[in-house]
């Protein structure tokens, strides 16, 4: 009889990849190498994974249809939609947004992208799914990697944003950081000219455009959206948004179902990155709950995304509306 992997619910995120890599490993049959490719980690540190759960008592005789379940997502979605990466984090019967799934899942990617230092420059956005997954890493030495914020991070009253980023994720890397100084959306393309011609401002802003690595989250166009409960931008400005087709936001710039870009002369008085700019880089969003169902799909559609960390509930509903596709 074939050893299979048994996956309880473990707390921390180094126990939960060691149990997902055991499953990869005696269940799915993949070598060491495959595995470290799909968990994002070295080659040794698969091995290592693969080794603890073994000790620790993880191997049993059957496999856990929850986290099953989760990979064969993981597989589904990668597949339609030509993604690199894609970590689907098993449902904790959370009430509204799943933070807490969110927030390991996406704790455990950033984690291991620092640990392999493949990208000098990463760049951050800001929202609460990024908030909870910077909240849920635990201190992790950078080594050479440096972090830039991909879009401005202050609301239209220049007040922070309670859920920018990334002086948190300075303080849990030791890493260099970089803020734009500057709103999200500019009231005008002329201001936004102005604003980053001022000292300083326009090389970060260079250095935003230039990480090869983007993590960030999706936004929506209903009431509940955070940039206009941040007050990033107004009631009027997200009807017109909301008329122009878009569902579905990513570092200012807006998507239609269809995954179409709308509303460009909005988007070109956003502090961010320009859509040119994120397709040459590699962009992995951390999204999901029911208001962002319809988000996720647009941008999965739009063809920036290149990888994907979201819920099981989000994941099972996308393959369910796009089986189509």
């Amino acid at each position: 009889m074939n050893a299979e992997a048994s996956l309880p619910r473990l707390e921390t995120d180094e126990a939960s990849l060691s149990a997902r890599a055991a499953w990869l490993y005696f269940s799915a049959g993949m070598t060491q190498g495959q595995i470290a490719k799909r968990l994002g980690v070295a080659n040794t540190k698969a091995h290592r994974l693969i080794a603890r759960a073994s000790r620790e008592g993880l191997i049993r005789v059957f496999v856990d249809a929850e986290v099953a379940s989760c990979i064969q997502l993981e597989d589904e979605l990668a597949g339609r939609f030509g993604l690199g990466f894609c970590q689907v984090a098993p449902d904790l019967a959370e009430t509204g947004l799943p933070l807490k799934a969110l927030g390991l899942a996406g704790a455990t990617f950033l984690k291991n992208e620092v640990e392999r230092g493949e990208h000098a420059l990463i760049g951050i956005g800001h929202g609460r799914t990024l908030a909870a997954a910077v909240n849920a890493m635990p201190q992790v030495a950078s080594h050479k990697t440096r972090f830039v914020s991909v879009l401005g991070g202050f609301n239209r009253r220049f007040a922070a944003n309670p859920y920018d980023v990334i002086h948190r994720l300075a303080e849990r890397t030791g890493a260099e950081a970089y803020q734009i100084p500057l709103p999200l959306f500019a009231n005008t393309a002329e201001d936004k000219a102005v604003l980053l011609s001022q000292p300083g401002v326009g090389e970060v802003f260079d250095l935003a455009c230039s990480a090869t690595l983007v993590v960030a989250g999706i936004g929506s166009v209903t009431e509940e959206a955070s940039l206009l409960s941040n007050r990033m931008i107004g009631p009027e400005e997200m009807t017109l948004l909301r008329e122009s087709g878009a569902v579905g936001e990513l570092l200012g710039h807006y998507f239609d179902p269809r995954g179409m870009v709308v509303a460009e002369s909005f988007s070109q008085r956003a502090l961010a990155p320009g859509i040119e700019h994120l397709k040459a880089s590699t962009v992995v969003a951390i999204a999901g709950g029911r208001e962002k169902i319809e988000p996720v799909m647009a941008l999965l559609r739009s063809g920036v995304l290149n990888g994907l960390v979201v819920d099981e509930m989000t994941a099972d509903a996308i393959a369910r509306e796009t089986a189509s596709d």
